[in-house]
């Protein structure tokens, strides 16, 4: 661990720290991030990701930073894996922020997610002390699911398990659901390999729906936190939607999940789609808090799968 630098605001002294390891963040952050484990199961799944993968990140290492009060309390946490947005944690000092902010603002940053609060903070401060703009390019939830409720007239149809001999729809289907959901945003710069990692990988899972041996349905599972696995993504190519297989297939999902001793499942919705929301609803995902992503200046975000 090392000392980035320190600042005196109102009276509070904060500390800015950054980590040259994912192992070395989670033994300084890692209580902290879990005591809000739903709020910050995006960054506590990027660091399993690391974990488990890390030549993924071999070619341009994450970074990882807390502020700490004169407590030596961590009040605050961000990580990054370029070149993707950065990522920060719930807060509930403002200043805290701040210091972050001005630890960060040298870096190229296309923008940053998080909790709705802390982010508007960040970005406004971003702005200040840096001059570029910022606007929420994306508005979401958190949502956190401990039972599920399957869907009383379920769709017809059973689920299976992504294997390798799916490939090449999945790769297609991967880039209609980036195109469709984030349509601003770079796709990965190998969108094959990540398909390749997703279906190899012991860490993530591929639930498919099939309706007379024809796969209709995707859902996704993976980025594991200690207690808990997300869902993503989800994505029903258009001629087969409004028939409840994705709604199907994220209970059938959720619940493999639950049965292989996670005591959450969590997922994120676009506050700009209410009918997904009203679904996830349906089958036992409750709210959390609301998260927003921001764009930096110009120029296309890249997308962290």
């Amino acid at each position: 661990m090392t000392l980035h630098g320190s600042a005196i605001m109102s009276g509070m002294t904060l500390q800015v720290h950054r980590y040259s390891s994912v192992d070395e963040f989670l033994a300084a952050a890692g209580e902290f991030l879990v005591a809000r484990e739903a709020e910050h199961n995006l960054m506590l799944g990027i660091c399993s990701t690391i974990r488990a993968d890390p030549e993924r990140y071999a070619e341009d290492s994450p970074t990882f930073a807390t502020v700490t009060d004169a407590a030596g309390r961590v009040v605050a946490a961000t990580l990054r894996t370029p070149p993707h947005n950065q990522v920060l944690s719930w807060s509930d000092e403002p200043q805290a922020v701040d210091a972050l902010v001005d630890a960060l603002r040298d870096a190229p940053l296309p923008g940053m997610l998080g909790p709705k609060e802390p982010a508007a903070r960040f970005a406004q401060r971003w702005t200040d002390v840096t001059g570029q703009t910022t606007r929420v390019e994306v508005a979401e939830r958190i949502f956190r699911l401990e039972r599920v409720i399957h869907p009383l007239r379920p769709a017809p149809g059973t689920w299976r398990r992504g294997e390798a001999r799916d490939r090449e729809f999945l790769l297609g289907w991967w880039l209609d659901f980036l195109g469709e959901a984030m349509p601003e945003q770079a796709p990965p710069p190998d969108p094959g390999a990540f398909v390749d990692r997703w279906i190899a990988s012991d860490h993530q899972w591929i639930y498919l729906w099939e309706v007379g041996g024809e796969v209709v349905s995707l859902v996704g599972a993976g980025a594991e936190t200690p207690n808990g696995v997300r869902i993503g993504p989800v994505y029903t190519p258009p001629e087969h939607r409004d028939r409840g297989y994705a709604s199907a297939l994220t209970a059938a999902a959720s619940q493999d999940q639950l049965d292989r001793g996670r005591r959450f499942v969590f997922l994120f919705t676009d506050l700009a789609n209410p009918t997904s929301n009203k679904i996830y609803q349906a089958i036992g995902y409750e709210p959390v808090c609301d998260v927003d992503m921001y764009r930096f200046g110009a120029g296309p975000v890249a997308l962290d799968p």
